[in-house]
């Protein structure tokens, strides 16, 4: 396998061995993200809540997944490309970098790939079954995501734009807890805090960090049902 250090220099290592040692989520990605002209998305950056930093990604695509893993709580860093795996097949030297990875609690990782409304391509699953063996013999994983849904999508892309700790609830969190401690709509909830304007920003965090729950397969509006996560109740 292929990588880049932290300081841009490309290493080529055996992957078992890599896999075990090398903090990828650490690395840069393993070659630039190329600029298409009449695209209408270009490559750009992506302010992680999980790694506290900016973060490379090459497409909308990348984007999308890259924010839904930002918000896993099993996971506790995320990269773009970070890692080329190289092989041998039919006498030919053969690379692929998958478009994402993520280093969870447990210390193992993922790897995962776009395949895209219609599916992967030929070329693409082909690819993927290699990787897919190569993840299981480092105890990783390998999924080929398809497209997630629209609505789920469009609701943590809303709940992102308060994922920063600037708006991190802070001496409201005890309030939080105790007044979503049974499930009720969300806008009754929030008139009883205080000032809307300062309590739905601590609100939209606390849904974005797992302070609060939510099902985020139905369109969020001000009388969604929330309550507090299981783990925030037992703690309180």
């Amino acid at each position: 396998m292929r990588f880049r250090d932290p300081l841009g220099c490309s290493r080529q290592v055996p992957w078992l061995e890599a896999a075990q040692d090398v903090p990828f989520e650490d690395s840069p990605a393993v070659r630039p993200f190329p600029v298409r002209h009449g695209r209408r998305v270009a490559p750009g950056w992506w302010w992680s809540s999980t790694n506290g930093r900016l973060v490379a990604y090459g497409s909308s695509v990348m984007r999308t997944q890259l924010m839904l893993l930002d918000r896993e709580p099993a996971v506790v860093a995320v990269a773009c490309r970070p890692v080329e795996l190289v092989w041998r097949e039919a006498g030919k030297v053969v690379g692929h970098a998958p478009q994402l990875m993520a280093r969870l609690q447990d210390g193992s990782a993922l790897l995962l790939d776009c395949a895209g409304r219609s599916g992967p391509s030929a070329r693409l699953a082909a690819r993927a079954r290699v990787v897919a063996a190569a993840a299981k013999a480092a105890g990783w994983s390998y999924p080929l995501a398809g497209p997630p849904d629209p609505v789920l999508v469009a609701n943590v892309r809303w709940l992102a734009g308060y994922r920063h700790p600037r708006y991190a609830a802070g001496p409201w969190t005890p309030a939080l807890v105790e007044v979503f401690g049974s499930p009720r709509p969300a806008v009754e909830a929030v008139r009883e805090l205080g000032d809307p304007i300062a309590v739905w920003p601590a609100v939209f965090h606390a849904l974005w960090s797992g302070v609060l729950r939510v099902r985020l397969d139905e369109p969020l509006h001000e009388r969604v049902v929330l309550s507090v996560a299981r783990q925030e109740a037992e703690a309180a």
